[in-house]
């Protein structure tokens, strides 16, 4: 019965990235299509271009950070072992998820503070906020890391 549910869950784990991999594919794709229709438009270089570069940028970020967590998905879920057998495993998966969301959380404070300074300087709290959280998920990190490698060493000890 163990056996069944387990290959149930990894079929589910395998549908969900596989689904994760296609729409993230799908973001990247119309991205880029809204660019290329904005510049065939009559004036296209200059109405709204940089807006557009920088929604169409943003997007892609997104696409890229879907496809890490996809591909985490793959390769935890469904290629190893659910089980994680050491501190260290769980670690590394924990480390490989937190780095994702961090790096898509400031790259798209960074393409935010782009737009708001644009358009409104008020704004640019909001970017700067998004920024900061992404600094505050790293150094999250790295005391769960360090507090993390002293466990193991503790527990080879």
């Amino acid at each position: 019965m163990d056996k069944v549910f387990e290959r149930g869950v990894t079929l589910i784990y395998l549908i969900a990235a596989i689904s994760l991999t296609l729409m993230a594919l799908l973001i990247m794709g119309w991205s880029i299509y809204e660019v290329v229709a904005h510049v065939l438009t009559p004036n296209g270089l200059e109405a709204g271009f940089i807006s557009k570069m920088l929604s169409s940028v943003g997007a892609i970020i997104i696409s890229v950070a879907i496809l890490d967590v996809a591909k985490y998905m793959i390769e935890e879920e469904v290629l190893r072992s659910k089980q994680l057998h050491t501190p260290k495993q769980a670690r590394e998966a924990l480390t490989k998820i937190m780095v994702i969301v961090s790096i898509a959380v400031s790259i798209e404070g960074l393409i935010y503070i782009l737009k708001a300074g644009a358009t409104d300087v008020r704004l640019l709290i909001y970017p700067a906020l998004l920024i900061l959280a992404s600094v505050f998920m790293m150094v999250g990190l790295g005391v769960y890391q360090k507090i993390s490698l002293q466990a193991e060493k503790i527990e080879q000890s």
